[in-house]
């Protein structure tokens, strides 16, 4: 294949991996999410819920956290926010749930309402609690949230993921659990106690002109590839700039 083929094939498929990128970035340009995204069955987590504000003519005044019912969190503590005042509400389950433990659970907390203050057009605010045991026979955990804005617009991020992995339009933050990590010396047994080998020594042969030509045409391709990404930065922020103003 000549350099020139391949620089054609190159730049074909980096304007490809650009129209896919943009696509699937538009619509997760902002809405209530949880971070860290992903947290480890059985054990505790500090989770976040970052709420950016969309309007530009209105500020957020009021989050509200549904938490899961079918996997109910037994010990939930919340960090303060200032300015804002918290109210963690605990209430009867919708039917009583057995937990790993083996014990029957029939109440736990509902959801959590942060009220009293502001995130002004342009900002976002992030609310942390704490949580745990996060359940050992579960996938994910998903926490619907209700956004309100002095303008009185409630916006409701409550849908759940689609069985295909597309974004629905109001997306409910989804923590994804997966399985603890393993020990890493019962990972990889003897590891430990391996003494270190000594480096290998490749010789360097002198690069010929075609393959210095072909370094060349692949420098040049890097190159493109730069620029396109730059181009996908401006292109998402032009279309965030969009939405914030629509």
């Amino acid at each position: 294949m000549s350099i020139t083929t391949f620089c054609r094939r190159a730049v074909a498929v980096i304007a490809s991996a650009v129209v896919l990128a943009v696509g699937v970035a538009l619509p997760a340009l902002a809405h209530v999410t949880i971070n860290p995204r992903t947290a480890e069955k059985g054990g505790y987590a500090k989770l976040a819920f970052r709420v950016p504000n969309e309007r530009d003519d209105a500020s957020t005044t009021k989050l509200e956290v549904r938490f899961p019912t079918d996997h109910p969190l037994s010990h939930v503590s919340i960090k303060p926010v200032p300015g804002w005042d918290a109210k963690l509400t605990r209430g009867e389950l919708p039917k009583p749930v057995v937990d790993d433990y083996g014990e029957t659970v029939t109440e736990s907390v509902l959801k959590i309402t942060w009220s009293g203050g502001k995130i002004e057009p342009g900002q976002f605010q992030e609310f942390e609690i704490s949580v745990g045991p996060l359940p050992k026979n579960a996938d994910r955990l998903v926490f619907p949230a209700i956004q309100t804005y002095s303008s009185g617009e409630v916006v409701e991020w409550t849908d759940e993921p689609a069985a295909d992995g597309t974004e629905p339009e109001r997306p409910a933050p989804v923590l994804t659990l997966v399985d603890a990590a393993e020990d890493a010396d019962e990972a990889h047994p003897g590891a430990a106690s391996a003494s270190p080998a000594a480096p290998s020594v490749t010789p360097v042969e002198a690069a010929s002109p075609a393959q210095a030509d072909d370094s060349d045409g692949i420098a040049r391709v890097l190159g493109v590839a730069g620029v396109v990404v730059g181009l996908i930065g401006i292109g998402v922020g032009a279309v965030g700039l969009r939405r914030a103003r629509g």
